[in-house]
């Protein structure tokens, strides 16, 4: 799709039974959303209207069967009812086969999208692990369906909140198996896919802190080895490689640090040490970003909240600063540059 003054995000609203849908709608109340780009709600309306009603968001949705029928106008929602399920198929706040599916279907349908470049970037609102494998889905989450469908091996994952950028070297593994991954060769690969990736969003020369595993950076050996044994000389790699990297720097200061701009981005070495960094900063303001596809997809960094679903508590913040960062981030991104 050519880069438009406005650029076109499509939003999949997440699971039907949990706060997607809700924080969806809320979402695209936002002038700021509409000052950024053309919104696009990608779900069912049955849903949609359904919430509308019950929460009195007074939203007038205009449904269309294709994104270049999309118009920016503030007030008028753009949707396309991808009609994959119905509200009396579904018990909110519940994991179901029904609403994996349908969460599943909204996804594919905005892969298929921008893929065919129908549209400029991904934001998506939640979706429910348990649900999706309730459906017959083989992969965990969003991040493996969307590597799946475009056909790359291994994503990145960054967090985005303020200005910092965070990422990971593992994630949705136990802490033991975490913290055996830290090593030098896994290291070394996958700061060099940070390195490039920062390139494909238009940092020159990005400079990336490593983040320590144990305290105080391990003390020289006397609070663990891993440091020295693997990190160290994962650094020492990347810097005769030419890359401005740094570290490892103790996890309790160096978060701080790259805030203060002293580096573009922390790679954090396990899920918690980068998220817990992330929701204090800013807990509704994080957001999630997937780099090495084709396009930008950015979400929500937190789940589906089915305690509080349908009940007009969820707070759309984190999904308005996922869509506004598809938006900016869509606008540069080359992942063909090298």
């Amino acid at each position: 799709m050519e880069r438009l003054a406005k650029p076109v995000v499509g939003v999949t609203v997440g699971d039907p039974a949990g706060v997607g849908p809700e924080i969806s709608i809320k979402a695209l109340l936002e002038k700021s959303v509409f000052n950024e780009c053309v919104p696009i709600l990608i779900g069912d309306l049955s849903i949609l209207e359904e919430i509308n009603g019950r929460l009195n968001l007074g939203v007038e949705f205009r449904v269309i069967e294709a994104p270049a029928e999309a118009k920016g106008i503030e007030g008028k929602v753009n949707v396309i009812d991808v009609r994959a399920v119905n509200v009396g198929e579904i018990i909110v706040g519940v994991a179901s086969a029904a609403s994996g599916r349908a969460s599943l279907q909204y996804v594919k349908r905005a892969i298929e999208y921008a893929l065919r470049g129908e549209i400029n970037a991904i934001a998506t609102a939640p979706i429910n692990k348990k649900a999706i494998n309730m459906a017959g889905s083989e992969h965990i989450g969003h991040t493996e369906i969307l590597a799946a469908l475009c056909g790359v091996k291994d994503p990145l994952t960054m967090f985005y909140v303020r200005g910092l950028r965070i990422f990971f070297l593992t994630r949705h593994v136990p802490l033991i198996e975490a913290i055996r991954a830290v090593k030098r060769e896994r290291i070394t690969e996958v700061t060099l896919k940070i390195n490039r990736a920062l390139e494909w969003l238009g940092v020159n020369r990005p400079r990336i802190a490593i983040a320590a595993l144990n305290p105080h950076a391990g003390e020289d050996g006397l609070i663990g080895d891993e440091e020295t044994k693997e990190i160290i000389p994962a650094v020492r790699e990347l810097q005769s490689m030419g890359l401005d990297v740094l570290g490892p720097f103790p996890a309790d200061s160096i978060f701080h640090q790259a805030l203060e701009q002293d580096y573009d981005a922390v790679l954090s070495l396990y899920h918690d040490q980068g998220h817990i960094a992330a929701k204090t900063l800013d807990f509704y303001g994080a957001v999630a970003v997937t780099l090495g596809l084709p396009f930008i997809r950015t979400s929500v960094d937190h789940g589906t909240a089915y305690d509080i679903a349908w009940r007009g508590l969820a707070n759309p913040k984190s999904l308005v600063e996922a869509i506004k960062l598809a938006a900016r981030l869509s606008r540069t991104y080359n992942p063909g540059k090298e």
